[in-house]
């Protein structure tokens, strides 16, 4: 249950409302490739619209080196978000001060608002009470702020922590949502319960693993992340990516998992084989490799069998997807788990293939989305995180194919962490 005030909470009706979005999308040469995030907030939009409020957004895009740089403007997503509402979107050329205090003046009752880039003044990240407060003034004191910007609350920035002290503040709809499901799936999960975990970086998910061991039936490892596992172990993995910094922290998570099979019934898995190239190009040659057997049988659950291949990789050589032996593994671990979390895929899936979108190094990706959409049979619920993983779901148009698809990728992960959201702690409580 979401202990904090929504929209639905109070009344709203012909007041001015500054709502902090996560518009934080990708652009190239100022075209939006991803529009995923504007679309989840549009649920919000609309119920704020219906009271009709005056509406004003705010948000940030990217790591912008100063006011001046325009390849972050959020006019682009300005323009996107008024074909999306099918109603005008008015933009202030500036987040606080005169320009954004005169478009406000202008703002009507029903009417949008869209802010600059808030992150075009250093003071929003250093969470500056006087930047706040700027923000605060352009609804006045009988003014609402709205917290919908899911990506961002597990930051303690200006529009996310010190505008709370100065405004009555209440979560929109979309950050009401993920905040439940992901509670719910962590907490009060129909299980079995796996969780799937990819990615590059170990650092980035010390957390979230180490809770997934105490509270999960199964975690299996794939991507870039499983390669600092396989290195901690001792296989040479060449040239591929990996953690050279956190090869300790993979060495005390698997001991944390051995130490979780002797209790219960568990299974921690990383890969037994890996498709390797010497390059990530969608015509490299490619085979498989497996990985020595009792490195891996940190487990009594894992399976006993041969790998597909065996040897080392060449000189040169990079692990770049899962082979179809851990594919295959994990695959069977979703036919019996009825939640499964997501979060990072099992190997470079930016790299399309030759007649489709499917590359080379995306096949262990692709048997996971089959597995987890029901093409064997069954079909657990499914909680899907992080950018990488939302943004190759969308380009394969399989969003609404799953249970639960999250706008937040660090968020998530620190709420699946069991860590508190400053964006959220700060809100008004129901």
């Amino acid at each position: 249950m979401f202990t904090k005030q929504t929209i639905r909470d109070i009344d709203l009706e012909g007041k001015t409302v500054l709502l902090r979005a996560d518009y934080n999308v990708p652009l190239e040469k100022g075209k939006i490739t991803d529009d995923y995030r504007i679309k989840q907030s549009l649920p919000t939009l609309h119920y704020l619209l219906a009271k009709n409020v005056r509406l004003i957004i705010c948000s940030h895009v990217g790591r912008p080196e100063g006011p001046n740089d325009t390849s972050l403007s959020l006019f682009p997503i300005a323009k996107r978000l008024q074909q999306l509402l099918d109603k005008p979107v008015e933009f202030a050329l500036d987040c606080v001060g005169k320009a954004a205090q005169k478009a406000v003046k202008n703002l009507q009752p029903g009417h949008v608002l869209l802010l600059e880039n808030l992150r075009f003044h250093s003071e929003e990240t250093d969470n500056d009470p006087k930047f706040a407060r700027k923000l605060a003034d352009l609804v006045g004191s009988d003014g609402v702020f709205v917290q919908d910007g899911f990506g961002v609350v597990h930051r303690a920035h200006a529009s996310t922590d010190a505008i709370t002290k100065y405004l009555h503040c209440v979560a929109g709809l979309l950050l009401e949502k993920e905040v439940d499901t992901i509670t719910n799936a962590m907490e009060q999960p129909e299980r079995p319960l796996a969780a799937i975990i990819g990615g590059a970086k170990i650092e980035d998910k010390i957390g979230v693993l180490s809770h997934f061991i105490e509270i999960a039936d199964c975690v299996a490892i794939g991507g870039a992340m499983a390669n600092t596992f396989l290195a901690a172990q001792g296989v040479d993995v060449e040239k591929s990516l990996y953690d050279k910094q956190s090869l300790n922290e993979a060495r005390n998570i698997l001991h944390k998992a051995a130490a979780e099979t002797k209790k219960r019934t568990f299974t921690f898995a990383i890969p037994q084989d890996g498709v390797v190239a010497t390059k990530t190009d969608k015509t490299s040659a490619t085979r498989v490799v497996g990985f020595s057997s009792h490195i891996l049988a940190d487990t009594e659950h894992y399976p006993k069998r041969p790998p597909v291949s065996s040897g080392r990789l060449k000189a040169g050589e990079m692990i770049l997807d899962i082979g179809p032996l851990s594919a295959e593994f994990i695959a069977g671990i979703i036919q019996l788990a009825r939640t499964v979390i997501w979060n990072g895929t099992m190997g470079v899936t930016e790299i399309s293939g030759l007649q489709g979108p499917i590359g080379p190094f995306a096949q262990g990706t692709q048997l996971l989305i089959e597995a987890l959409l029901g093409d064997f049979g069954n079909k657990p619920f499914t909680v899907v995180g992080g950018g990488d993983t939302v943004g190759y779901l969308e380009s394969r148009g399989l969003v609404k194919e799953f249970g639960h698809v999250s706008t937040g990728g660090g968020a998530s992960l620190e709420l699946m962490s069991g860590l508190p959201l400053p964006g959220v702690e700060a809100l008004s409580d129901k």
